[in-house]
């Protein structure tokens, strides 16, 4: 789906603020890293016009959408946005904010509606974006014209097997185009069923201290962790209470490194697939290689985690997809929901969701280190020496090929490989003047 944004032929040319050349803060060849890029204010507003606005961003699940006038509140980059159902039942995404003074037109998280009306002045918009009621009209001069008043809507909105995509320019390639060979990676959570997903269970959403890319860059990356930081829920999550056994600890696997800044990793020993026993025994898993293959089945769909560039995150054993909402370079909101499979049985679904909220959900045993960890990292990013180190990003470096059974370009489980390419495309959109930038 595409549309064009509805926007005022006067719209006067907003004021361009100056932009650094990040190029001096990285040396992704030796695998290094300044530090500064999680903490600069500057560089915060510079990724909000150049990362944020040219990119597809994650929405929301069609699943959440069922009939017109159906809509759910999110955010792209710092821009509170509403999705929405019209009545020809097409997907709709416009910037929250009434065309008169700016507030909110919609301030509830998701429900559904004729209309959005601001509390303000009483700008009303319908669910095409259309401006249909301004109180006072008549004292407005005769050039108003309502039709050219409308919210201002997103350049393009496509969908990938469920999942709702935006993005403000118009210059984007498309969607699927977009994903690159992560599409591949991405279809071991998203393709198990020939009914597709849903979601179930709401939208979870908490606030942590530290900076986006810290969550995005581990998703995509880092397995190295884990029996670090998770020790302890290993342990618990053990059918001994000891931990798991070596070999399942020190699992082989491969990590997968996008061009376009996504990334995929995921162990391949035989145990490493659905940790909950009713999910996985739910499982048919001949026909689950018929339809994936082989190398999906015992790869990408086991214990992985993902990163479609640049906040939306996945775990595919846990059905628990995600977006890091920036606020500011010290904080982010995490969003999460519970994907499952539409034939599963509504107790597998149920499983599922537990089983998601017990190790990645607010509370979750899991997502408790991640996230200390992150606000541990940010804790120091401010002080004149710490906040302006090196960081080491070697691991793997040099070890990346194509294996011949992974499409792209993949190296071991336990790599950096994927950051240094979510920094690199993070890297080339900051030094890349955006669409909005150019002179018309």
């Amino acid at each position: 789906m595409t549309s064009t944004p509805v926007r005022p032929a006067d719209r006067p040319a907003r004021v361009r603020e100056p932009s650094v050349d990040v190029g001096a803060y990285f040396d992704l060849d030796r695998g290094l890293i300044d530090r500064t890029i999680f903490s600069d204010t500057a560089l915060y507003r510079q990724e909000l016009r150049r990362v944020f606005a040219p990119s597809w961003l994650f929405l929301a699940h069609e699943s959440q959408f069922s009939k017109p006038g159906d809509f759910f509140t999110t955010y792209m980059g710092e821009d509170p946005v509403i999705v929405t159902m019209g009545r020809d039942r097409k997907l709709r995404a416009f910037l929250n904010a009434c065309r008169h003074r700016g507030m909110r037109v919609c301030r509830a998280d998701a429900g559904a509606t004729k209309a959005f009306t601001c509390s303000y002045h009483g700008w009303a918009y319908d669910t095409s974006g259309k401006l249909i009621n301004v109180p006072n009209g008549e004292d407005y001069p005769a050039h108003f014209d309502q039709e050219q008043w409308g919210l201002i809507e997103v350049a393009q909105l496509d969908t990938y097997k469920g999942l709702v995509f935006a993005t403000w320019s118009p210059e984007a390639p498309p969607l699927r185009q977009a994903l690159g060979g992560l599409a591949w990676y991405l279809d071991a959570m998203l393709d198990r069923d020939p009914e597709g997903t849903e979601v179930v269970g709401g939208v979870h959403k908490w606030v942590l201290e530290g900076n986006w890319k810290l969550a995005a860059e581990q998703f995509a990356s880092d397995w190295y962790h884990v029996n670090i930081s998770h020790a302890s829920a290993l342990m618990v999550m053990s059918p001994t209470g000891k931990g798991p056994k070596a070999e399942i600890v020190q699992t082989p696997g491969r990590q997968y490194t996008d061009p376009l800044g996504h990334g995929h990793g995921f162990p391949t020993h035989p145990k490493s697939r659905f940790d909950d026993r009713v999910v996985h025994g739910h499982y048919d898993y001949d026909v689950l290689r018929e339809r994936l293959g082989d190398a999906r089945v015992e790869g990408p769909m086991t214990t992985g985690h993902g990163t479609v560039f640049p906040n939306f995150s996945y775990l595919p054993v846990n059905g628990s997809i995600r977006v890091w909402h920036p606020k500011g370079p010290d904080k982010m909101e995490v969003w999460a929901w519970t994907l499952v499979d539409r034939s599963m049985p509504d107790e597998v679904k149920d499983a599922q969701r537990v089983y998601n909220l017990r190790t990645f959900g607010p509370t979750g045993i899991f997502e408790q280190d991640d996230g200390e960890n992150w606000s541990e990292v940010q804790a120091t990013a401010h002080g004149f020496v710490s906040g302006s180190m090196t960081l080491n990003y070697q691991m793997g470096l040099g070890l990346q090929t194509e294996d011949g059974i992974h499409p792209g370009t993949t190296g071991h489980l336990y790599s950096d490989g994927a950051a240094r390419g979510f920094y690199t495309r993070w890297r080339d959109l900051m030094n890349t003047p955006a669409w909005h930038e150019k002179d018309s």
